[in-house]
């Protein structure tokens, strides 16, 4: 699939992806077929002591597919990396696990969720957040740098998937963690390539 994307198919995903997930930056609701806000984040079990330290408003910006903090622990003082941060929700709440020894950094490609995400960390008031913005297929960052790498919903977005990971290797420490929460195709793509690329961020 990769292969076959020109660069004008490639600049559509990402307009397209600008487009809609601009419009979730100023409210989640009615954008997905499944709970976000509050009621995403309960009925994916999130750590209820850790939603007690955001915000009304922060979780009602959540609009994640899952849970990547179910799938390994992260410790206090670790560098995080989330890739397609959003509104900034598991940012911080791997901020808040790592604490001020630790560091929670993102990338994201939609200025608009990017600044949804900073005005969110001054509501937490958090001195360990960094936000970048970068593609998850030209990550910005040396080599073995985090301890973990944390997505929710963005990877099945990215064009050049096999990039994304060979980078998100690259990155992570020898040990580290990949923790995906993520969307996958059950039933066949689209034979048409234009058809694939406009149900792309649908």
């Amino acid at each position: 699939m990769t292969a076959q994307l020109s660069q004008k198919d490639k600049n559509k995903i990402e307009a397209g992806i600008n487009d809609k997930y601009a419009k979730v930056a100023d409210s989640p609701q009615g954008q997905f077929n499944y709970p976000t806000g509050r009621s995403g984040l309960n009925a994916l079990n999130y750590d209820s002591r850790l939603l007690g330290e955001l915000p009304e408003s922060l979780k009602a910006s959540y609009c994640g597919v899952g849970n990547p903090f179910s799938v390994a622990p992260i410790s206090k003082g670790e560098a995080v990396l989330d890739i397609g941060c959003g509104a900034g929700v598991d940012t911080m709440i791997a901020a808040l696990i790592t604490g001020p020894s630790g560091k929670s950094v993102v990338v994201d490609i939609v200025d608009k969720m990017l600044q949804r995400a900073e005005t969110n960390l001054k509501l937490m008031g958090l001195e360990n957040v960094a936000f970048y913005k970068a593609s998850g297929e030209d990550l910005p960052f040396k080599n073995n740098k985090f301890d973990a790498v944390i997505s929710n919903g963005a990877i099945n977005l990215i064009p050049d998937k096999h990039a994304a990971i060979q980078e998100i290797f690259r990155i992570l420490k020898p040990g580290g963690r990949l923790m995906i929460a993520d969307q996958v195709l059950i039933d066949q793509l689209p034979e048409n390539l234009k058809d694939r690329i406009d149900r792309w961020f649908q």
